[in-house]
């Protein structure tokens, strides 16, 4: 069951991810994807700085393969340090960030905590849990819900 937003914790909601292409769009018709959605649009709490100090917030998630999660795991450097394996999936599904021509696993080492926790968390809420379901606490009344930022569907439902 999806409540009625105000305009207070629609605006609060920025920052969860919208499907690519329409963010800021209300409304589950914004939403109704003609297919299977495979990317999301998201916005970093902070943003990756590139070497000559531009910042890059916004950028785009696909869904994740199987393959994606299984060949980075030969590779060495998650043998030596299972923590690494977070980059290379990050850096493998995370198809856009700002003006960066390529996002690689130097960009993913190079973001704060906090974009780098809210990636993982995005990952996880794609991928294993099949929506874009959000926890949310009106700030007026602090009554706690979950709002669909997708609409009323699940993925891969028409």
């Amino acid at each position: 069951m999806t409540a009625a937003m105000s305009p207070e914790l629609r605006q609060g909601l920025g920052s969860l991810p919208q499907p690519a292409g329409q963010s800021g769009q209300s409304g589950s018709a914004a939403f109704a994807p003609q297919g299977l959605q495979t990317e999301y649009a998201f916005l970093l709490p902070r943003g990756y700085v590139d070497a000559q100090g531009t910042v890059h917030r916004d950028g785009v998630m696909r869904l994740a393969t199987a393959r994606d999660e299984i060949t980075p795991q030969r590779d060495p450097r998650v043998r030596e340090n299972e923590s690494y394996l977070t980059v290379l999936l990050l850096s493998r599904v995370v198809t856009k960030l700002g003006s960066l021509t390529q996002v690689h696993t130097g960009v993913i080492e190079g973001l704060f905590a906090s974009d780098l926790a809210f990636l993982q968390d995005l990952y996880r809420r794609i991928n294993q849990e099949g929506h874009t379901a959000a926890a949310v606490t009106c700030p007026s009344c602090s009554h706690e819900f979950t709002v669909d930022v997708a609409g009323e569907q699940r993925l891969g439902e028409s």
